[in-house]
Order: structure tokens, then C-alpha cells, then sequence
């Protein structure tokens, strides 16, 4: 049996969904028993990035703390208890000698992030202290093994635990990302998906498309959960829903994934390459960290360097939209081959073996 703790409830985060909760079924068809015990409850991931309800915010911080410790007297039902990303926020050392040397569970640990690093939206600096930076190592150390999305992150459990496993994020291309995109250039689109608190690298491409824009006819469309800070009469905005996700998605003719070379960008473990690729929209990352072993430049995508890479590939396929549909069958195919769910569900089933 396994018990599962989460920052978020089910369905509702992409590092949870992507990179664990899509794997219920095989979990299903294992006969294996699980629980998810989210420490947010369905009303407090409404708010939590809203600005202002401090007062609620800190009311269900501190459900979510009860309940957290009312656990204790469950967790000897469980072989494992896999902790995603954050265990949140007090007496984490403690509630972890408890499972790990009192009741002998095997911990798996979970992230797919350089979450050691302080990162957190604006309108939250109050609650920042929730991320609980600097128990990363000690959450590795006591872990049984501790799953980890890239490389990089892998590099930096490995100084605190002998057994660290590369779980990428993953997609679901036979159940969930099993359409393919219907190519129409007689509105080019250029698309960007992901949470507001990322938006501002999309900020570092605004000098280019301004300048583009000049010359070609295009739509830069943003997919999140609040609009851009930025107004462009190119823009276009789409509030994210978990329920036309992929609809929108597939109104990208190609997909943007800009990045700043620093130690956060180094950890992502890009999603949302994978999930344009997933449904043969080629991708244009950054030149940082996983994106280029996701993209095979000049191949199912674009790998940019800096600004002006990212200048001579919108002018490339701009001028010659039809190398997409090319390349983006071959995206396609990258991500089944390497990155898809099914190709990762043993790797995955074998954290708990």
C-alpha cells in the first residue's frame, strides 16, 4: 500500500498529474492500494494564488498542518509513503523520524524542481515559508529512494543518497495527448502555456515578436491561469482549463519555451516541450538544462542560444510555415519513443520494488 503526500488536491497541479497521478492506473492494474493526501483542500488551491484572503489562506494552513500530523495514526497501513515535492511546513523533522525510524516506512521522495532554491510568486511572499527550501536534503537523506526528474537534480540528491532514480516527467499520449495538431497558417500561431509565475521569460521574447510583427502576420497566444502583465495587439490570452487543455493546445502552430540560464532553469524538466511535441507541435526551447536533450535541434525542434537564434527561427518558419508540419510529426514521435507513460511505467514501478 502507498500513501501519497501532495501540496495539491488530485487533478488540479501539472507536476502532480504528469508526474505521478497518470500512473494510478497501472498502480490499478498491479493491484496495488493507494491513498492521496493532499494537504490543500479543493477551497484553499482556489485562492492560494489569488492575491489578498491572507486570513483564510492562513485558516486552511492550518487544517492542512492537522491534518498532516493526523496521519500518524494511519501510516502503519502503508509499505511506502511518497512524498511529492513539499511535506509542508512545521515539524517536518520530526513527522519524518516518526514514519521513517519509529514506524519503519519506506520513504520515496519526489521533485521536479531545483526546489531547494527560494522561488515563489509575489503575491505570496508571506506565505513563502511554506516551501520549506532548506529541508530538501534532509527529506533525501531519510528517503528510501528519491525519484528526481532530470539529470541536474539527480546530480544534487546524489550528495545526501546513494538511491536516486531519473523519473521524468511524462505524458500520457494514449489516453490524454493522443490528438495531433491540424496545421491552418493562414493565422501563424505562436504559443506559451504554463502558470503565471514562469510568464516572465516570455517577457525576454517581447523586443523580437515586436519587431516581427512588422513584417509577418501572427498570433502570440498565452494559455495560464491569469493573463500576461504585458498588452500586445498580437496577444492573445486564454484562461487555462483542465477541461479544454488540449483544444487549446492544439491552436499552436509551433510552441515557445524561453528560459534564463540559472540554477532554477537548469532543474525544470521541460513540460512544456513535452507536451507541445506530444501533439506534433515542434518546439523552440532555450538552450538550458533537459530542453536539449528533449529537442533534437533542426530535428523536432529549436534549440536558441540567445535572442537572436530565437529572431532567425521565427523568421525561418514564418517565412516557411509548412517545415512545422514536418517537424512536428517527428516531434511526435520523440515523445512516444522516450518520454510518454508507457514508455516510463516500469521505471516508475519499480519505486516501490
Amino acid at each position: 500500500m502507498i500513501l501519497f503526500l501532495t501540496p495539491y488536491p488530485t487533478g488540479t497541479a501539472a507536476s502532480q498529474r504528469f508526474r505521478f497521478e497518470q500512473y494510478f492506473e497501472a498502480l490499478d492494474a498491479q493491484q496495488v492500494t493507494y491513498h492521496v493526501a493532499p494537504f490543500w483542500e479543493d477551497k484553499a488551491w482556489s485562492i492560494l494564488y489569488n492575491k489578498g484572503s491572507n486570513a483564510l489562506k492562513m485558516w486552511f494552513l492550518l487544517k492542512g498542518i492537522v491534518r498532516r500530523w493526523l496521519l500518524l495514526f494511519k501510516c502503519l497501513r502503508y509499505d511506502f509513503i511518497f512524498i511529492h515535492r513539499e511535506i509542508y511546513p512545521v515539524g517536518i523533522k520530526l513527522l519524518i523520524v516518526v514514519f521513517k525510524k519509529v514506524m519503519k516506512r519506506k520513504i520515496i521522495y519526489d521533485f521536479d524542481d531545483a526546489i531547494w532554491l527560494p522561488n515563489y510568486a509575489d503575491n505570496n511572499k508571506k506565505f513563502a515559508f511554506l516551501k520549506s527550501y532548506g529541508q530538501v536534503p534532509f527529506l533525501c537523506k531519510n528517503a528510501y529512494k528519491v525519484s528526481v526528474g532530470n539529470a541536474y537534480l539527480k546530480t544534487y540528491a546524489s550528495q545526501f543518497n546513494d538511491h536516486v532514480l531519473v523519473n521524468p516527467t511524462t505524458i500520457d499520449t494514449e489516453n490524454l495527448h493522443n490528438r495531433v495538431v491540424s496545421y491552418n497558417f493562414s493565422n501563424f500561431v505562436i504559443g506559451w502555456t504554463g502558470t503565471h509565475s514562469t510568464m516572465k521569460y516570455v517577457d525576454d521574447l517581447l523586443p523580437v515578436l515586436d519587431d516581427l510583427i512588422k513584417k509577418h502576420q501572427f498570433t502570440l497566444m498565452i494559455i495560464s491561469d491569469l493573463p500576461p502583465d504585458f498588452q500586445r495587439p498580437y496577444l492573445q490570452f486564454i484562461k487555462w482549463n483542465k477541461e479544454t487543455e488540449i483544444e487549446d493546445l492544439l491552436k499552436f502552430n509551433v510552441g515557445v519555451m524561453p528560459l534564463r540560464d540559472d540554477q532554477w532553469a537548469k532543474g525544470k524538466c521541460g513540460f512544456k516541450a513535452l507536451q507541445y511535441m506530444s501533439l506534433g507541435i515542434p518546439a523552440i526551447v532555450s538552450d538550458v538544462g533537459v530542453n536539449t536533450q528533449i529537442v533534437s535541434a533542426n530535428k523536432d525542434g529549436w534549440v536558441c542560444q540567445d535572442l537572436q537564434d530565437w529572431r532567425t527561427v521565427f523568421e525561418c518558419i514564418l517565412h516557411s510555415p509548412d517545415i512545422c508540419k514536418k517537424m512536428g510529426a517527428q516531434a511526435r514521435a520523440s515523445i512516444v519513443a522516450s518520454y510518454s507513460v508507457q514508455s516510463n511505467r516500469e521505471n516508475f514501478l519499480n519505486l516501490f520494488k
